[in-house]
């Protein structure tokens, strides 16, 4: 039975007559008479005694009625609480480290301003976790500046970045204008966790290159790798997003080396078959309009 067959007996219910009932919802009284016929066919029931003309519910459609009621009232309440979640959607949204830290913020607080009712939960972590949170539903889109390895992945180029060399003050690299590469094979690297879009573009670079480095110290957040080059426990290569504070303060030393750059691209991704809502469309198109 449909919830039209349940609407139309409810409104005979509620005028106990056929002809009123077709008025108040604008049908014929023969659609009206084969509904409730329908109903009783199927059920195997009389739901109403028709004495001298008049309709009186029997003990069977009591029983309808209040299953009825019931069911119209939960198809409202689902109508309205679908329309308020399009309207008000939810968005879940990852972010690598770097992004997570220096894009995102400001992002999302842009695209509040205009869509305050929208609630957006964001997942921060490194480029593979965000990739495979993705293609299991976990998220709904990401933003990452490594290299993708599904085919199911769409993406999206968003802006460039560059990865730049740093030392702390107390460094011999701080009193150079420019280094060889070959000057950082004597060097400690204080690097990312595998996984993370900047420890892969470090390495591609360095591998091209055939530089040879050395690891002593693996984490999984920019501040710790800047307080430990500050204190000069090693340098780094890292986002000049993230270092633009303390290199204006004087803590940290950008040093160039001669004819090798660590470029990159921040890129949108979300699963190929992913349904894209509103409220995603809108947040991607701000991002585009922001940054590309």
């Amino acid at each position: 039975m449909t919830l039209r067959h349940f609407k139309i007996f409810v409104a005979v219910c509620d005028k106990m007559n056929m002809t009123s009932a077709a008025k108040s919802l604008f049908m014929s009284q023969s659609a009206v008479s084969q509904a409730i016929a329908e109903l009783e066919k199927y059920y195997g029931v009389r739901l109403f005694e028709r004495l001298s003309k008049k309709l009186y519910l029997t003990q069977a459609g009591e029983k309808l009625l209040s299953y009825a009621c019931h069911i119209i009232s939960i198809h409202t309440e689902i109508e309205s609480d679908m329309k308020l979640l399009h309207k008000n959607s939810f968005v879940r949204i990852g972010a690598s480290v770097t992004i997570g830290t220096y894009i995102l913020p400001k992002l999302i607080s842009t695209f509040k301003e205009k869509n305050n009712q929208s609630h957006i939960e964001v997942f921060e972590n490194n480029t593979q976790i965000i990739e495979s949170m993705i293609l299991h539903d976990q998220i709904d889109m990401g933003i990452v500046e490594g290299e993708l390895t599904s085919s199911d992945i769409i993406s999206k180029p968003l802006m460039d970045d560059e990865l730049v060399l740093i030392c702390g003050k107390a460094h011999s690299f701080a009193k150079r204008s420019i280094i060889e590469p070959t000057a950082l094979e004597k060097e400690e690297f204080i690097i990312r966790e595998k996984g993370s879009g900047t420890r892969k573009t470090f390495e591609d670079i360095m591998t091209a290159n055939q530089i040879k480095w050395k690891g002593t110290w693996t984490c999984n957040n920019a501040d710790t790798i800047k307080m430990a080059v500050i204190e000069n426990l090693g340098i780094s290569v890292i986002s000049r997003l993230a270092v633009l504070n303390e290199i204006r303060a004087g803590l940290l030393y950008e040093i160039p080396i001669k004819n090798i750059q660590f470029k990159r691209q921040f890129k949108i991704i979300y699963h190929k078959n992913k349904y894209l809502t509103e409220t995603i469309n809108e947040l991607i198109e701000l991002c585009m309009r922001k940054y590309s």
